[in-house]
């Protein structure tokens, strides 16, 4: 490696004309390559510990998998992530460039700029969810300090919390990557504490952690269901939650049509329905202290039709396409890692650095998120349904009554955010949009547009469908990646001429027509199991289906350098 870096400081100064040289997109140079295995690893730490990490494991339980099952997808999504975010790291430690520069080899110096930017993109409505995220934790801060009640829909409160959230990412930017690296080794132990404490919480709070992982059973579990009955028209199921020791903790019900309250009966097996079948249910607990009856409300929780059981055949599937969700989550930062490991030292440092501190860090903060939800509707006796369980960890830790715990959990979580958006959402964009004018955009005039863009996005609208989204998003990254990787290791062997990435009229210029194609095809394959029912199959495993056919597609079209 030190021999490549010897030999890139005798050819760089007769390319620093080029527009596409830029000293953010250079070779970074040894005295500036500090970050060591550690850094890596916090690095890693500061971006899983999130609140989409925390609550991508609930959405399986809600979904009807248990916490063992949602575990075990974390686990082995991540474990899948990290092999190819090993692979495409190693371009960044070998010749000390960024992924838009490594991306030149395969796409071209013109090509490079499709990939980069979809990318870029995806970033930019990252950053602009988690700094809405973030935003939500000053608002929540707001409330404890005015003893104000939050609001479950838009309002100003939450504006003016996503826009000085908006601003520290902002400092950051422009403080550039030496600042990212600070707030990473500092962020790190402070995130792993909190989860522990949170994990305390829910374990000294509810009794222990058997009592509170069974309660995973309930929220699992469809809160109505309706099935035709032999008895009656219908036979309905009801699973509103029970406390520690078993019991409802609702006291009554009602159902679509009806605007008289039943009691909850003692036995919660079938209740017979007569006439048009129920859509809707809500519960209600009587809380009366004094003569004034007074009533704790649910959601209205829409009743769910009985399908059978489930095959083995649709439980696989479910699987995969819950893994291919898990693996697109850092799909992203597969493609672009290279950005970060060219300031490692060592291949041994970025293997090291990421194999520890991404698994192991998704899977403590996912059982996190399941753990202390479980606790919380067990701890807070106004959870009446699955449906009302704070699943949000900002949401979950306003409901606190210290007004101190409330604002010094709230900025934990800024610091979870915003550790997660800095390193995670800027600086790929900051180097794609940098990469498309590098003589007038430089690494920080790149990050502010990936901040203005994440305004732009409106991320207020799109936190309803993140789950799809990534599904969608996986189809187009996994592509990517799979370009990325069959050029660097099938096709040239890990050997890139440095000086022919800067050079517009280089043995990479324009547009490679193999990369171009293999990317059209892999993703004409995943649109494909979008439209087309028959072979939906495809889209429910789009990262995968995605990654492998541009793969060989690239990797049977592109000519294979000559040796010297």
């Amino acid at each position: 490696m030190n021999d490549i870096l010897d030999e890139n400081a005798k050819w760089e100064g007769e390319i620093k004309d080029s527009p596409l040289y830029s000293k953010d997109l250079a070779p970074t140079p040894k005295e500036e390559r500090t970050w060591t295995a550690w850094n890596l690893a916090t690095l890693w730490v500061g971006m899983a510990v999130c609140i989409p990490t925390y609550m991508l494991a609930s959405s399986m339980i809600i979904s009807g998998f248990s916490w063992i099952e949602a575990i075990m997808i974390v686990a082995l999504g991540n474990l899948i992530i990290t092999l190819p975010m090993m692979l495409t790291g190693h371009a960044g430690v070998k010749y000390g460039i960024p992924f838009p520069v490594v991306g030149r080899a395969a796409f071209g110096t013109v090509g490079i700029h499709i990939a980069s930017l979809v990318r870029g993109i995806v970033a930019c409505g990252w950053f602009g969810i988690q700094t809405w995220l973030g935003g939500l934790a000053f608002y929540a801060i707001g409330c404890a300090l005015t003893g104000a009640t939050p609001n479950a829909d838009l309002d100003l409160g939450k504006f003016i919390g996503f826009g000085l959230f908006w601003l520290m990412n902002v400092y950051f930017i422009w403080k550039g990557t030496e600042s990212i690296r600070w707030l990473e080794e500092w962020a790190a132990p402070i995130l792993i504490g909190m989860g522990l404490v949170l994990i305390g919480w829910g374990w000294y709070q509810a009794g222990g952690f058997g009592v509170v992982l069974q309660q995973s059973q309930q929220l699992e579990t469809p809160t109505a269901v309706i099935s035709t009955s032999p008895k009656a028209d219908w036979d309905l199921s009801l699973n509103p939650i029970r406390d520690k020791d078993g019991q409802v903790k609702a006291s009554e019900y009602r159902l679509s049509g009806q605007n008289e309250w039943t009691q909850i009966p003692s036995q919660l097996d079938f209740i017979p329905i007569t006439g048009e079948a129920p859509t809707t249910v809500q519960f209600r607990m009587d809380i009366s202290d004094t003569k004034e009856p007074q009533f704790i409300e649910s959601s209205v929780v829409t009743v769910q039709e009985d399908k059978g059981p489930i095959s083995m055949g649709s439980r696989l599937w479910q699987y995969l396409t819950w893994l291919t969700v898990m693996v697109g989550f850092w799909g992203t930062m597969a493609i672009s890692i290279a950005d970060i490991t060219r300031y490692t030292k060592t291949q041994k440092d970025q293997v090291m650095g990421q194999l520890i501190g991404l698994p192991g860090t998704m899977v403590l903060y996912s059982f996190v998120g399941i753990f202390v939800t479980c606790a919380a509707v067990i701890n807070f006796g106004d959870i009446l349904v699955g449906e009302d369980a704070p699943w949000d960890p900002v949401q979950l830790l306003s409901r606190f009554d210290s007004v101190s715990v409330v604002i010094i959990a709230q900025i934990f979580m800024l610091i979870a955010t915003l550790s997660t958006n800095i390193a995670a959402n800027v600086i790929a964009p900051a180097n794609a949009f940098s990469n498309l004018l590098p003589k007038q955009l430089s690494f920080r005039g790149g990050g502010i547009v990936t901040a203005i863009i994440g305004i732009i996005i409106c991320p207020w609208w799109l936190l309803g469908n993140i789950i799809g989204i990534l599904l969608f998003v996986s189809g187009l990254l996994g592509p990517v990646l799979g370009i990325l990787i069959a050029d660097y290791f099938w096709v040239r062997k890990t050997e890139l001429q440095l000086e022919e990435l800067y050079k517009v009229d280089g043995a990479h210029k324009g547009i490679s027509i193999p990369a171009l194609v293999a990317l059209l095809v892999g993703v004409a394959v995943v649109l494909a199991g979008f439209y087309i029912p028959a072979l939906s199959f495809i889209y429910q495993i789009s990262w995968f289906s995605g990654f492998f056919v541009s793969f060989v597609v690239y990797g049977l079209l592109q000519p294979k350098p000559k040796v010297a």
